[in-house]
């Protein structure tokens, strides 16, 4: 959920060698200690204590490199200032609370106000610049073969801490979170009051948009939200660091299943990393945002692939407890359905499916029956379901699509504008209901494809709904991402990742209607899509520009994965 336009709330070159030389001996030959005085020799052996050779080569700190993967430091470092530089003009130009009590009638109150805002504003911008330059160039060491999986998440870390204190980074969600999880805590019914129920400083900073709106998030999220509260209390900063801690173990589900997950479905680990973890939209939005969809990314993923190894009961369970947090996963739920089906004993297909559905059925009820009861609170979230269909942006193809069409009318005849909206949305209903059944039927055979186009149905469901916001593009990416991929597509995927961090304003206010703003940036987004794959674009450098553009290894030219041989790419 977010606000509408509204007044801002008060060639390669070689690889390098990533492996160490071997740690010196300890203990001298004989002919060495003969032919070392006595003082060499004791300088010698206390510096190969102390892990250093003679020649002044740190063999210690090149093996904890190694350990991680041996990340390459320009783009690790520069991600790194990046980060930070948000985190500071974070303070002053991001989701910042109405009383802060840090910066409110303090001597660095300037930072939120006048031309402190301003150059809090910039920073936040230059920040994204660098974070998205230290992406670019993890990804052609990604595609030249030079880093492996193990240094790409490394990376992503290092990225990623400073994000977890930074005030709220281009949206304002996290608020709305806490004010929902504390309102039964103080006896209300978060599906059928909104925050302005209950007065105190959650409510507070909650977005005015969404003050009288109750909370369209399953049980589960609801419950999480609620263990949130109770722990912050009043303190409304431990309760946004606390609810982003509770958001990552999505993140830390994801990174758990996604090498087995990614092989399985034929992609290459280095490059599912690098889409799904180390991406700006990851670190920035889901994170630096505190989005609950980190948590469905998670869960679905680990599903997936319990599913893949057999463990089907579980994996509807874990898919369903995506659905407890958001409703938008439980299109999921049908394309597991298929893989358990394909592994059950059964004389023909139509049997084993049906037998499948049935089981799948039982299990979903059950499971979301518990949860349900766990959290304390009834069906009421269904009606409050429509909230987000309250934004109007063109983000929504449908929506977008409606609005097109109105202006071209509007310029003939004054006419309102909600009834082409509304006839859009239902064509993108129909649409995305035929892709759905498209897909659902292409995968019948089960196995790693049936998942695959799970991923491609749910990005369909964030762009084909009533309303879209650029972290709605996770649910798809959380199978997507471990598919092959082909440079082409990496590049749009550049280009689309980087687009969706800036569409909307460091504050939480969307920049949708900004045309000037989002040509510039759309400009920007291309370049850095383009300079994937070459180093020097616009041939600034010209001994860079003589080089070959960047490219994966022979054997996994395009696709990129070549693993996936044989595999339509995402």
């Amino acid at each position: 959920m977010t606000a509408q336009p509204s007044t801002p709330v008060p060639g390669p070159a070689a690889p390098e060698p990533t492996t160490s030389e071997p740690v010196p001996s300890a203990v001298p030959s004989v002919a060495e200690a003969a032919a070392t005085p006595p003082e060499s020799a004791s300088q010698s052996a206390a510096q190969q204590v102390a892990g250093t050779d003679p020649a002044g080569h740190d063999t210690v700190l090149a093996a904890r490199r190694s350990r991680f993967g041996s990340p390459p430091r320009g783009p690790l470092l520069m991600g790194l200032g990046a980060a930070l530089l948000m985190l500071v003009g974070g303070f002053g130009a991001g989701g910042t609370l109405i009383r802060d009590p840090w910066l409110t009638n303090s001597p660095i109150g300037f930072w939120r106000y006048g031309h402190g805002s301003e150059i809090a504003t910039a920073l936040v911008y230059i920040g994204v610049v660098l974070l998205a330059w230290a992406w670019i160039r993890l990804g052609r060491e990604v595609l030249a073969g030079r880093v492996g999986g193990r240094a790409v998440l490394s990376t992503a870390v290092v990225w990623l801490i400073p994000m977890l204190v930074t005030p709220p980074l281009f949206t304002r969600d996290v608020f709305s979170y806490l004010a929902q999880g504390a309102l039964p805590l103080h006896g209300f019914d978060p599906y059928a009051v909104g925050p302005d129920a209950m007065p105190g400083v959650f409510t507070d900073n909650v977005h005015f948009f969404w003050q009288d709106t109750p909370a369209p998030y399953g049980p589960l999220f609801i419950l999480l939200a609620k263990g949130t509260a109770a722990l912050a209390g009043n303190n409304i900063i431990v309760g946004v660091i606390l609810m982003r801690l509770v958001l990552c173990l999505g993140l830390v589900l994801l990174v758990w299943a996604l090498p087995e997950l990614t092989r399985r479905m034929g992609g290459k680990v280095p490059v599912a990393l690098w889409v799904a973890v180390a991406n700006p939209l990851m670190i920035i939005h889901m994170v630096g945002g505190g989005h609950n969809d980190l948590l469905v990314m998670g869960l679905l993923a680990v599903g997936g692939l319990f599913a893949l190894r057999g463990r089907c009961l579980l994996a509807i369970v874990l898919v369903s407890a995506a659905m407890a947090v958001k409703a938008s996963a439980a299109v999921a739920l049908p394309f597991v359905v298929l893989i358990w089906a394909m592994q059950m004993p059964g004389s023909t297909r139509a049997v084993r499916i049906g037998k499948a559905i049935g089981a799948g059925i039982g299990v979903f009820v059950v499971t979301f029956g518990l949860i349900t009861v766990a959290a304390g609170v009834g069906l009421g979230w269904l009606p409050a379901l429509s909230a987000p269909s309250m934004i109007v942006n063109w983000l929504s193809w449908p929506t977008g699509a409606g609005e097109l069409v109105h202006w071209l009318v509007n310029l003939v005849v004054t006419v309102p504008k909600q009834p082409f909206i509304n006839v859009a949305r239902i064509v993108g209903a129909a649409l995305l209901v035929w892709i759905a059944v498209k897909q659902w039927l292409a995968a019948r055979d089960g196995g790693p494809d049936a998942l695959r186009r799970a991923g491609i149905v749910l990005l369909a469901v964030a762009v084909l709904s009533p309303a879209t916001l650029p972290w709605y593009l996770s649910w798809g990416i959380a199978f997507l991402a471990m598919a092959p991929w082909s440079r082409k597509h990496l590049s749009w995927l550049v280009a689309g990742s980087l687009w969706m961090v800036i569409v909307y304003y460091p504050n939480g206010e969307d920049a949708l209607y900004n045309w000037g703003y989002l040509a510039i940036c759309a400009l920007g987004c291309l370049l850095a899509a383009w300079s994937l794959h070459t180093p020097d674009p616009l041939g600034l450098n010209r001994r860079l520009s003589r080089r070959k553009p960047v490219a994966a290894p022979e054997e996994s030219r395009d696709p990129v994965a070549a693993a996936g041989a044989g595999q339509r790419p995402s």
